[in-house]
């Protein structure tokens, strides 16, 4: 299938911090993909990086958000397996991971690879589900990070520039709205959203709004 035996877990484990957070989308996280649509717009070279969870929940989402942005989309799943891979491209890409593979810096895992067109060029990516360490990896390469991630606890939430935690069922289409009405606004505008937003502060909200 498109995602693995231990996607399914960490799925698990995000439905239940959605059960905790209310299952809707919350003030903080509207915050955080207001911040996020303005950094995407500003970038100059976005770039979504999919992982199998990503392509079996929000498939055609993410196709909308990459040509409304627009950013190029790069497979990249933790679990190697050559069908996996060829089965989430054929879900969903475009134009994507193709060509030779180049290593990014400060990750041991099998996820260290990416593509030289792709993440290796991004000045901000989205990484939507993803692992702590590859988070890490790619904040310390000097990428601007962001990422939707349910736990506010967990190592990519802190170490994302941007964390969006909500659910991605709802969170993607809600950021593909707010990036076409931000298209109206000017550069000034968009740099104004990002120096206000406060990532940490958010976590801090996301915690206080768990259900007791």
């Amino acid at each position: 299938g498109i995602t693995s035996m231990h996607g399914l877990i960490a799925h698990g484990r995000g439905e239940a911090f959605d059960y905790l957070l209310g299952e809707k989308t919350n003030s903080f996280a509207k915050k955080s993909i207001g911040a996020a649509a303005a950094m995407l717009l500003l970038a100059e070279k976005p770039v979504i990086s999919v992982n199998g969870n990503t392509a079996a929940l929000v498939p055609k989402e993410i196709v909308k958000l990459s040509e409304t942005i627009p950013a190029k989309l790069e497979v990249n799943i933790f679990h190697p397996s050559k069908k996996r891979e060829l089965k989430i491209k054929e879900h969903l890409i475009k134009n994507g991971a193709k060509g030779k593979k180049y290593k990014i810096k400060f990750l041991e895992s099998n996820r260290k690879y990416a593509n030289p067109d792709g993440i290796l060029k991004a000045d901000v990516v989205f990484v939507p589900l993803e692992d702590g360490d590859r988070a890490e990896a790619l904040v310390k390469n000097g990428k601007k990070v962001i990422t939707i991630d349910l736990n506010p606890l967990s190592r990519t939430s802190r170490k994302a520039t941007i964390t969006i935690a909500d659910n991605i069922i709802r969170a993607v289409p809600l950021l593909i709205k707010t990036i076409k009405e931000y298209k109206k606004y000017n550069k000034s505008k968009l740099i104004k959203i990002i120096k206000k937003y406060d990532n940490e502060k958010m976590l801090k909200a996301a915690l206080a709004g768990i259900r007791p």
